[in-house]
């Protein structure tokens, strides 16, 4: 028996998130379904990220044990003829038996994209966010810079979450136009259910007027989600990357 580590990228489009639900066409459902006929096991996969309905992953990591014969460096390939289009597995890799992803000390990086035209663009709209209103990227960015550091992002989480606590800490964020494009990134050493996409909301918010900059901080300290904007639609989130530190 040993535990593999892969990396996988897909488009959650089609999919109920990334965690198993039974009778739901999930990302992990998928994976193992794929392992089992690949290796006629049932396997347990434990996710680095449960990402929501609709939410994409250039890198979302999971892990299981096997007592597969392949080799641990081909598995990836061995399972990529299994897949769907819509998911791949990047690398595997064996980890050492007792690593648990959600163990880990990891940093993650999101990103979240607005098409911010006044016209939709069909080859967009599974990506983005599409904002008709003119935003002020600037003063999103400048916004977001109170939310860096270990806060208690209450304010930022569904009141659905089940945390035990909803302090968190960002360690960079950051808002940027690139001519119709303005993409949200940030990076933290975890995040709350629905996290990013309600600083993402919010952020908009400030970009469209309705709130200013310096708001940010009073919404913070609010600790109460209806003192934060909307929850901004799946589409526009990614998971970027996620970098193991120990």
């Amino acid at each position: 028996m040993k535990r593999l580590m892969l990396k996988v990228a897909y488009d959650g489009t089609l999919y109920h998130g990334w965690a198993f639900q039974e009778g739901q066409k999930t990302v992990a459902g998928t994976l193992i379904d794929a392992i089992r006929e690949l290796t006629g096991e049932e396997v347990e996969l434990e996710g680095a990220s449960r990402t929501d309905a609709g939410v994409h992953a250039m890198m979302n990591i999971a892990v299981f044990d096997t007592s597969s014969s392949i080799p641990p460096d081909k598995f990836c390939a061995a399972l990529n003829t299994r897949l769907p289009e819509d998911i791949t597995v990047r690398s595997s890799e064996e980890v050492s038996p007792d690593f648990s992803i959600r163990k880990a000390h990891t940093v993650k990086t999101y990103s979240y994209s607005i098409f911010n035209s006044d016209i939709a663009d069909p080859l967009k709209r599974l990506y983005t966010y599409q904002v008709k209103y003119k935003l002020d990227a600037d003063k999103m960015h400048e916004a977001a810079q109170y939310l860096v550091g270990k806060h208690d992002f209450k304010s930022f989480c569904s009141v659905h979450t089940q945390a035990l606590t909803t302090i968190r800490e960002i360690t960079d964020i950051s808002a940027a136009r690139d001519k119709e494009m303005i993409r949200i990134e940030v990076s933290g050493y975890g995040f709350l259910y629905n996290m990013v996409r309600i600083i993402s909301g919010t952020l908009i918010e400030i970009g469209r007027g309705r709130l200013q900059p310096e708001d940010m901080k009073n919404i913070l300290s609010a600790c109460d989600r209806s003192a934060a904007g909307p929850t901004a639609p799946p589409q526009g989130l990614l998971l970027e990357k996620i970098k193991i530190l120990a």
